[in-house]
């Protein structure tokens, strides 16, 4: 439960909370301590210097009134609340200052200015904050003394309580809701997470038509479910077309097996003693021999492709004479099934690149064409160049490639009508990628289609 990303995440969220709000309070409480002592020291100033006032004007009176100093000191200490301290000589011949008199040390008297600072009274516990004003009987009369307002530390310290409550009460209400807040975040990211270890775990198993939630609001949450269920569809499809490729590499293979077997049977049971006989036999083992070992050499072709382990050479290429080499190995074809099958070679270029690979390039390409092209039907090759690329182009009047089929008959092991490995297209455009150029498909359905490679002049 611990260490789930349910859990972790709330608890993350609220110690990122917690941490703030203690930085927070920490910043608020020496900011209001500052306030606070500031304050003090303005109102303990402005005291002083209304007290002095006071004192020294009773202090010229107390003769005629009878008041003496002591009294009035008494009264200005239960007025104000605060302790009254005095440095100096009596300003009265004969009377006591009737305050607490402080060391001379405690502060410098005779300066004549009014002075702020802190001390401990002697046999005293607490610190007093305390402002020094000094005492004169006239305006520009010496200072007989400091009269010192002072106020206990502890009085500062007591104004923080209220503060201290009222944060701790906003921090309780601030992690309650936190925790809310992270509660539901957590159930938000964490349930489309869990959607998707459940899928992960079904595809493990096999079973790639998972149902996925959709993801509100986007996000990375959202993108990582849309490439997921991407994923899982393009598995189903790489899954299809495996079946596919067994079920037709099984089928490619068996027929040229079953077939060279037979003859095998019929050589060794003496069935074909003729000697013609014999040699048809014969022929239709080194036939289908060669079958097998083209179906064997695509298969390894694509797998070399696509790991990037195909080795291609660098020689000059005679793209006329090559095109001629591959129109006359489907002329028997083109004439036993009765296909129109022409050539124009609009141009006698020569590239640098990979003569056998170009070679089976067109080669697939016209082996498609003958395919799909039905008896009686045209095929043409065509081969130009112009803006330093070389063109071959094969045309046929077959049934043409449907629009949403056009991406996909590039794949390995795919094809129209589940018959053949679906290999050679997928073969041509890799080696064609390979070397630098690209094949390019033009087709109406019922009318057509021209695949048409592209290549460098000098690759």
């Amino acid at each position: 439960m611990f260490s789930s990303l349910r859990f972790r995440l709330p608890a993350l969220f609220l110690l990122g909370i917690v941490v703030s709000g203690l930085i927070a309070a920490v910043v608020a409480l020496r900011l209001f301590q500052g306030y606070v002592l500031n304050r003090s020291k303005a109102d303990l100033r402005r005291e002083a210097i209304g007290l002095t006032e006071v004192f020294a004007q009773q202090a010229i009176t107390s003769n005629d009134t009878g008041v003496p100093l002591p009294r009035i000191a008494r009264q200005l200490e239960r007025a104000t609340g605060d302790r009254l301290f005095y440095v100096g000589v009596s300003p009265v011949p004969d009377q006591r200052v009737g305050l607490d008199r402080l060391p001379e040390s405690t502060v410098d008297w005779r300066s004549g200015r009014t002075i702020t600072f802190e001390f401990t009274p002697p046999g005293a516990k607490k610190t007093y904050l305390a402002v020094a004003r000094p005492l004169k009987l006239g305006k520009k009369g010496p200072a007989f003394g400091d009269l010192i307002v002072a106020k206990p530390k502890t009085e500062l310290n007591q104004q923080l309580i209220p503060l201290l409550q009222r944060l701790a009460i906003a921090s309780l209400g601030g992690i309650f809701v936190a925790g809310l807040l992270g509660w539901y975040l957590s159930r938000r990211i964490t349930a489309p997470v869990l959607a998707l270890s459940r899928a992960t775990d079904e595809i493990a198993r096999g079973h790639y038509d998972v149902d996925l939630p959709e993801v509100k609001g986007g996000g990375e949450i959202g993108q990582l479910a849309d490439s997921f269920r991407q994923m899982a569809s393009r598995l189903s499809v790489a899954e299809q077309q495996e079946r596919n490729f067994l079920m037709s590499v099984s089928h490619e293979l068996r027929t040229p097996l079953t077939a060279i077997r037979g003859h095998v049977d019929a050589l060794r049971e003496g069935v074909a003693e003729d000697p013609e006989a014999r040699a048809a036999s014969l022929d239709v083992i080194a036939r289908e021999g060669v079958r097998l070992e083209r179906l064997v050499g695509d298969v390894l072709d694509l797998a070399k492709l696509e790991a990037h382990r195909f080795t291609l050479l660098s020689e000059e290429v005679d793209m006329e004479r090559l095109c001629d080499q591959a129109y006359v190995a489907f002329g028997e074809e083109a004439r036993r099934r009765g296909i129109e099958y022409d050539r124009r070679f609009d141009a006698k270029p020569t590239i640098v690149s990979d003569g056998d690979r170009v070679l089976q390039i067109i080669s697939n390409l016209l082996s498609n064409a003958f395919r799909w092209t039905p008896d009686g039907g045209r095929v043409e090759l065509q081969l130009s160049a112009s803006n330093g690329r070389v063109s071959v182009a094969v045309d046929d009047n077959g049934p043409g490639v449907a629009p949403e089929e056009r991406e996909r008959i590039f794949r390995p092991f795919w094809s129209r009508d589940d018959s053949g490995t679906g290999l050679g297209l997928a073969i041509a455009h890799e080696l064609a990628a390979a070397l630098g150029g690209s094949i390019q498909l033009e087709s109406k359905p019922t009318q057509g289609s021209r695949f048409q490679l592209v290549l460098p002049l000098g690759h």
